[in-house]
């Protein structure tokens, strides 16, 4: 098991037993498990614990082919599921939208004030013109009687099929840096342009997430391919480690989410 963890950050253990759980099943009991949506970090793990098995296998999906969360099947590799048995649904949401200025953040802040978890919705997708978040078929039902206000403004759900998805488009600008250390707090510093003082202050407030999950430790290590993010100053990712300048500092590429 140990072979296993060390790919991995400590913190990731209890994810990654959740996912094994999940393939036990489908090699030793024959099941299948549709899981609640998994962001891109999950998504890797769980695909490198199925590997190239011939018990069983994994699929993702999340409503579309470029979408960021994604609900996986997995199964035993006689069966081949469809995109109906992942159960999505997607919604759009009713408002004012010539009088009123509804973001993300707002609609996530109304949906889990319902007591339900992130991994129950994927992508919110925001446009000028619409509103439109992702989640499963079990929440068919509740959602349209339960969510009738988001940011102090009544609403009105709207159940409307895939092929309307309204997907705004992703835009990133790369920028090399060079940082003394993959230290947390040394590379926000970078960047976003902070003091360190500044960017520790941001961590250990709770408004850093590190692969989508948030954390307080100003010390641990990024790697490549990790998606940074400071509620308020938006989203980076790290592109590229290119080695080490003459003066031993690390070489980066990063993306700044537009």
């Amino acid at each position: 098991m140990k072979s296993i963890y060390q790919h991995f950050r400590y913190s990731e253990r209890p994810f990654i037993d959740r996912a094994l759980g999940w393939k036990k099943l489908a090699e030793e009991r024959h099941q299948i498990k549709l899981t609640d949506f998994l962001n891109p970090r999950e998504q890797k793990i769980v695909q490198a614990l199925i590997g190239k098995n011939d018990d069983c296998e994994v699929r993702f999906y999340g409503g579309y082919n470029e979408a960021e969360r994604k609900r996986a099947i997995i199964f035993p590799s006689y069966l081949e599921p469809s995109k109906d048995d992942f159960s999505i649904a997607l919604f759009e949401v009713d408002y004012p939208n010539k009088f009123v200025e509804l973001e993300h953040r707002h609609l996530l802040g109304a949906l889990l004030s319902l007591g339900l978890k992130r991994e129950k919705f994927g992508d919110i997708l925001k446009t000028e013109s619409k509103l439109q978040f992702i989640t499963g078929l079990e929440l068919d039902a509740y959602l349209p009687m339960n969510l009738n206000e988001v940011g102090k403004y009544k609403v009105k759900l709207k159940k409307v099929f895939t092929d309307e998805l309204n997907i705004p488009k992703t835009e990133w600008d790369e920028k090399g840096v060079t940082v003394s250390s993959l230290r947390l707090d040394v590379v926000l510093s970078s960047i976003y342009n902070l003091s360190r003082q500044k960017a520790q202050a941001y961590i250990k407030a709770g408004k850093v997430k590190v692969n989508w999950t948030e954390t307080e430790e100003v010390n641990i290590e990024v790697e490549e391919n990790d998606m940074l993010s400071i509620r308020g100053l938006g989203r980076s990712k790290i592109t590229e480690l290119n080695g080490k300048t003459k003066n031993g500092k690390v070489k980066m590429v990063v993306g700044l989410l537009k």
